[in-house]
């Protein structure tokens, strides 16, 4: 979906008390998260506007888009920045509910959200049924053979880097990781890696031109498309998995039965939407920014090709936390309650910006400064304590340091140039990189 917003409407501000008329505080002019131009601008003024937002008394109100295919005209939201105020909202999802949509500001109806968002946009008890059995499926012996299958796959993409030389490091490394593991823990064939890596950046193209139209209805519906071509591709692999089982998530999926509840086809389809969406674009913004981080920073390169076994991990949450792939989700307010001191009322919309949590100055001391040695990191990369907390954590985690391992040890000068960054206020990703080495 289109997650980037159109410029403030008239007669509307940006203010910390509940919707209302007045003036943009001269202060937050540059502040504005509901403007197309504020995502396009380097990260680094990005973040000194959500630094002004945690500088005020409370969350900012932003007035919402106006988008076709909406299911309700809308008000505004609160942008939550603190990392006290996303952890606890997290912590509540009985307060802040995930099931009007988690992945959009505006309220869409709610089978494009489920269709997009799986569990991701629900609530307990559903939300709680569909993770119980997604989880049966990922038995221990699995796991364990997704994990060695990374560590090999990792090792070979930097064997064909090597072969290949300086390139595109986001086509030819970081998008193909995470891609290669996916399906083969879902026992897709290599012809189709092409297809779900173009749709999965379509859903996540954010107003990125080079993803979709600028045409809201033609956008939708290359997004539909392109969620309808994941779905029929697990859809018709399913069906042959009950017709002869494999030793792979699809059949594991298809068949995971807990007391009697099983996925129905719609459940499958969607949870693998969110499974290619997310489990690709996080593992691969992270592995991207990271190349971009070390290169900056080669104080820090250095002590990680120093001790690779002692720092990695540390390396591993500082990027995540440095670099937060999932820039927000929403949650909405289900009764008047009250929060860290501030009065929300049934309704109101929460935009949880992990991307500012990360950077809270009363939680992680000179934010600003990439350091791998920092303890503790208590960072919400993967989101806040609670429910909703990714499911890929893990895995994610083992591909980044897979993958960096390989490259900080056996290509030890690579070097990023100027990203290409997506135009997206969701997703902080990179479109393209180049990398040179040897």
């Amino acid at each position: 979906m289109n997650q980037t917003q159109p410029p403030l409407r008239e007669g509307r501000s940006v203010t910390t008390a509940h919707p209302g008329p007045g003036q943009l505080d001269p202060g937050l002019q540059d502040v504005n998260l509901s403007a197309d131009e504020f995502w396009a601008r380097p990260p680094d003024r990005r973040h000194a506007g959500f630094a002004k937002l945690r500088a005020l008394p409370g969350p900012a109100w932003f007035p919402e888009p106006e988008v076709p295919f909406a299911a309700a005209e809308g008000g505004g939201y609160y942008a939550f920045v603190r990392h006290a105020d996303v952890t606890e909202a997290s912590r509540h999802p009985e307060l802040f509910s995930s099931a009007r949509g988690a992945t959009s500001i505006v309220d869409l109806p709610a089978e494009y959200n489920e269709y997009f968002g799986s569990m991701i946009s629900m609530d307990d008890p559903r939300h709680a049924r569909l993770r119980r059995i997604v989880s049966r499926a990922f038995t221990p012996k699995m796991i364990k053979r997704f994990e060695e299958n990374v560590q090999r796959t990792a090792a070979q993409i930097v064997d064909e880097l090597l072969e290949t030389g300086p390139c595109d490091f986001v086509g030819q490394v970081a998008a193909r990781l995470p891609l290669k593991i996916i399906s083969a823990m879902m026992g897709i064939g290599p012809e189709h890696d092409e297809m779900v890596l173009r749709n999965t950046n379509i859903i996540l193209g954010g107003g990125d031109p080079e993803f979709l139209s600028g045409n809201m209805d033609e956008a939708i519906t290359q997004i539909l498309l392109a969620g309808q071509a994941l779905a029929d591709l697990v859809t018709e692999l399913a069906a042959a998995r009950q017709e002869q089982p494999a030793d792979d998530l699809t059949t594991a999926l298809a068949s995971a039965n807990l007391d009697g509840e099983q996925l129905t086809p719609a459940e499958l389809a969607s949870f693998f939407i969110l499974l290619v969406v997310a489990g690709n674009e996080t593992t691969r913004t992270a592995i991207s920014n990271g190349l971009v981080l070390l290169t900056e920073y080669p104080e820090q390169r250095a002590l990680l090709q120093a001790d690779p076994d002692g720092r990695m991990g540390g390396a591993v949450e500082e990027i995540l936390r440095y670099v937060s792939p999932v820039i927000w989700m929403r949650r909405s307010v289900t009764r008047d309650c009250t929060l860290n001191g501030r009065d929300y009322r049934e309704g109101d919309k929460a935009i949880l910006y992990y991307w500012a949590a990360n950077r809270d100055e009363a939680v992680f001391q000179n934010p600003e400064r990439f350091d791998i040695t920092r303890s503790p990191n208590p960072h919400v990369a993967f989101g806040g304590a609670g429910p909703h907390f990714c499911l890929g954590a893990h895995l994610a985690r083992r591909e980044i340091t897979a993958m960096l391992r390989e490259l900080m040890t056996r290509v030890p000068d690579i070097r990023a140039g100027e990203p290409d960054r997506l135009l997206s206020s969701f997703i902080n990703g990179i479109k393209h990189l180049p990398c040179d080495f040897g």
